[in-house]
């Protein structure tokens, strides 16, 4: 009680949620008076960064600061300009498509909806499109960014389950596909509702011009996926891959990645993973207190007592998870629900591991782009002038599409799971 007390009062205190974490478990420790656990607590520490997994994030991390200075979102953009802007609200397909294909790049909604809102937005705008219709899609957009592979969310689901990343990010592409296919209906939706322009055809050279100028920058997530695959790179490897890439593609081929650019980009990766692997260092603290406390097996007999069907469990489940992202951001929600769920999950209901990560993961997204705490929402209104409030609005109708997408996963776990199976 005590400890969930302080939990709250400091997120309450706005203290920084990694060291709420180290905190309610150094009280945990003196007030259940197991000051011999204090002995443990560096090596635990440590220990929750002692995994070759984690190595990706900070490539994966520095793979989207070079893209985001090498001229590869704006070719990208050109490219879905090319193959799907003729059509009647092409712009708004076109936005959602270079989302696409940057969310296999990228893995990050906030750098996403920084970058296209830079990019999609101003030209939506000035062909007659409402500005906070605009900017609600290119927010949208950057949901796709933590489930299309690679994923930050599912690096770190990985080494807290201790699953192959590599599955994890084949599980996550039907879903991914998914979602942008309701996306698409939601467009078209808007679309007929606010009578979106229909953009003018690009001449046949101007588009293949613009398909020969892309194909370097869709290299990379080709790089990426194919390597993992294929069977040649492991995730942590294709990252490294990928970053190579992305530094040959903006340097030597764009020429628009200079040195100095990339020393910043550097830094900035840098500073990014020191705050992602500290939160994770610390909740490995915190879910070692949990685990030693035995509130996995608690939670395992309350979820037996209200129910035996794993189909109501993952139901309940999602409920909670809608809860949780409202309050808390995705990768501290995932590093607090693994350890304590999981276990009950897979120990009690059967529930296979890799699926319930990725029903975990696209869940978790949507608190992105919720009040109060959503870092993409407010990331998107302040980028592209809307009031947050008027955005959430607007939002709902892809909040649906989500949604329903998580049901059907629930519903069938297939479309999870025979993937990774297959390949």
């Amino acid at each position: 009680m005590i400890v969930g007390g302080s939990f709250i009062g400091l997120v309450i205190l706005s203290v920084p949620i990694a060291f709420v974490l180290a905190i309610c478990a150094l009280i945990y420790i003196f007030v259940s008076g197991n000051t011999v656990l204090l002995q443990s607590f560096p090596q635990q520490l440590f220990g929750g960064l002692e995994n070759y997994g984690l190595l990706s994030l900070p490539l994966f991390i520095l793979l989207g600061e070079f893209m985001n200075v090498g001229g590869i979102g704006r070719r990208l953009m050109a490219l879905a300009v090319a193959i799907l802007g003729s059509v009647k609200g092409g712009l708004a397909y076109v936005n959602l498509g270079a989302n696409m294909m940057m969310a296999a790049i990228l893995g990050s909604t906030v750098a996403q909806i920084t970058i296209m809102s830079r990019l999609a937005v101003p030209e939506m705008e000035k062909q007659g499109y409402p500005r906070d219709v605009s900017v609600a899609i290119t927010a949208a957009g950057g949901l796709l960014a933590p489930i299309v592979p690679p994923s930050m969310l599912f690096i770190i689901y990985g080494v807290i389950a201790q699953l192959p990343i590599g599955d994890l990010f084949i599980a996550g592409i039907v879903p991914g596909i998914l979602i942008f296919l309701a996306f698409l209906a939601v467009i078209g939706w808007l679309g007929h509702k606010h009578d979106f322009p229909r953009s003018e055809s690009l001449p046949l050279p101007a588009r293949l011009r613009a398909i020969a100028e892309a194909l370097p920058a869709a290299l990379i997530p080709a790089t990426i996926i194919g390597t993992i695959l294929g069977g040649i790179a492991h995730p942590t490897e294709s990252a490294a891959l990928g970053s190579i890439a992305t530094i040959i593609v903006g340097a030597f081929i764009y020429r628009e990645l200079k040195w100095r650019d990339i020393l910043v980009a550097f830094g900035n990766a840098a500073r990014s993973s020191a705050i992602v692997l500290f939160l994770i260092a610390t909740a490995t603290v915190f879910s070692w207190v949990i685990t030693f406390e035995n509130i996995p097996a608690q939670v395992a007999a309350a979820m037996q007592a209200m129910t035996a069907s794993p189909l109501v469990f993952m139901l309940m489940l999602n409920v909670l998870l809608l809860m949780i992202g409202m309050v808390t951001d995705p990768i501290p929600a995932i590093i607090l629900i693994v350890p304590v769920m999981l276990p009950v999950a897979s120990g009690v209901y059967g529930i296979d591991p890799v699926f319930f990560g990725v029903v975990v993961c696209v869940n978790l997204t949507l608190g992105l782009l919720t009040p109060p705490v959503g870092t993409g929402l407010f990331t998107a209104a302040l980028m592209g002038g809307v009031r947050a409030e008027r955005l959430a609005v607007l939002l709902l109708p892809f909040f649906v599409a989500v949604l329903a997408v998580i049901l059907l996963m629930v519903c069938f776990p297939q479309t999870v799971t025979f993937l990774p199976g297959v390949l």
